[in-house]
């Protein structure tokens, strides 16, 4: 998938990789570069990369990353690339002192994403008292189960691609999931949120598409629903109708089949279909479900719930969509495209994993970065840890530019970027972005 594509003018350095199972393979030896591993050595679901080996610093100390993602399922084509950006983060950031590995924790139970395995994760990972920080989680719903675990330990997380306004916002609520240090925020996340995420998918819907009507569908998770109470909000505010004034949600037990909510949509001729949740709750099963209705030339859009890979990922919404019919499919990703050398980390992932990097590769690489410097200023000292990335002075120089964490633990960097289906690579095309923190 050729999304979030960044550069990582770094040095190689010799920190060991591995996972939490304790058969750690290492990150490439100093001096030959992520390219010394082998295409053909892209890593398992869950594990370490399979990379040139290379020994622990003598004398330095041992400490952890956590990582808290759904690693396999219909979820794993969006974890495992983020997870991968992970690793070519701690392949390429040299810290000296420390041996730097890392604890790897899936969340996805049954094949989808799990708020209670979550918690679970996140409690393992915070009685590891070698874990300094976390990289994680990727779902919204999972968030809200892990913040009031990891507020209480003050173990900090950085997810990068959470977007639900009620994890941060103490206006929607996010008070509540840190009640046992209020003042003490141990979340926070590189991705913007629903709020700016919904009113772009709108703006696509009004402006690019010139849709007047549309019918949106939301699978009643937290992100899902957040986001299509957005859209809903934005298209109307515009001028758009939405048939039905609100979001039609699909309980689990319904996710197998949207044949009544399209035979419902069909009737008030929509010229758009939102839809608010994951390719795991049903978005590539409506676009197909869509063409079988006979609505196959009517635009979808989405969120970057959507964004898991081209159609020759199995899994992946475009692989499930199938025949599209018009191919009229939006989606949205809550991160920035236009990045800093743009090619260097598609040239260094592929050869390091023997793939394209994913929509969230850059953004798990800038988790590892905010936490990689706070361990070189501080220690290994997890509470001074969370201290040092939460802090709002502090501008953090990623892959994904220069930002800083609001006092909620929001990203200054507030931006969308656009992306359509291409029926000519069958796979995600970059449109455009909008930068919603400008001015």
């Amino acid at each position: 998938m050729k999304l979030a594509r960044v550069g990582a003018a770094l040095a190689i350095a010799s920190i060991v990789v591995g996972a939490c199972s304790g058969s750690a393979t290492t990150a490439p030896s100093a001096g030959g570069g992520a390219s010394a591993a082998p295409a053909s050595a892209a890593p398992s679901a869950v594990g370490g990369a399979s990379a040139a080996p290379a020994s622990a610093a003598a004398g330095a100390v041992d400490v952890k990353i956590g990582i808290e993602l759904p690693l396999s399922g219909a979820d794993l084509p969006n974890g495992q690339p983020t997870l991968n950006g992970v690793k070519l983060a701690l392949a390429q950031i040299p810290v000296p002192g420390f041996n730097v590995t890392l604890n790897v924790q899936d969340d996805a139970v049954n094949g989808v994403h799990d708020p209670q395995q979550g918690a679970k994760n996140i409690q393992t990972l915070v009685n590891d008292a070698s874990v300094m920080g976390v990289v994680g989680p990727f779902n919204s719903n999972v968030a809200k189960a892990e913040i009031p675990i990891g507020n209480a330990a003050g173990l900090v997380q950085c997810s990068p691609a959470n977007t639900n306004i009620s994890l941060t916002k103490p206006e929607f609520g996010a008070g509540d999931l840190r009640k046992t240090n209020p003042d003490k925020i141990a979340y926070v996340r590189v991705a913007t949120t629903d709020d700016i995420q919904g009113a772009a998918g709108a703006d696509i819907a009004y402006t690019i598409v010139k849709a007047r009507k549309a019918f949106v569908i939301d699978d009643t998770e937290t992100y899902g629903k957040a986001l299509s109470d957005q859209f809903v909000a934005t298209f109307t505010k515009l001028g758009g109708t939405v048939i039905g004034g609100s979001s039609h949600g699909v309980p689990k037990s319904g996710q197998g089949d949207f044949t009544s909510l399209l035979s419902l949509a069909k009737k008030d001729s929509p010229d758009f279909v939102f839809f608010g949740g994951v390719t795991a709750t049903g978005g590539g099963l409506l676009r197909k479900q869509m063409v079988t209705a006979g609505m196959g030339a009517i635009p979808m859009g989405g969120g970057d719930g959507l964004s898991d890979g081209a159609a020759s990922v199995k899994g992946s919404f475009l692989n499930l969509a199938g025949d599209q019919g018009d191919p009229n499919t939006y989606m949205t990703v809550a991160a920035t495209h236009d990045i800093p050398n743009p090619t260097k980390l598609a040239a260094d992932y592929k050869a390091m994993f023997g793939a394209e990097p994913g929509a969230y590769s850059a953004s798990g690489y800038a988790c590892a970065q905010v936490i990689l410097e706070a361990l070189k200023n501080v220690g290994a000292d997890r509470a001074k840890v969370r201290a040092y990335v939460t802090d709002p002075s502090h501008t953090y120089d990623t892959v994904l530019g220069k930002f800083q964490f609001d006092k909620n633990g929001d990203t200054t960097q507030r931006i969308i970027s656009d992306y359509t289906f291409d029926p000519g690579t069958k796979d995600w095309k970059f449109v455009s972005q909008k930068d919603f923190g400008a001015g």
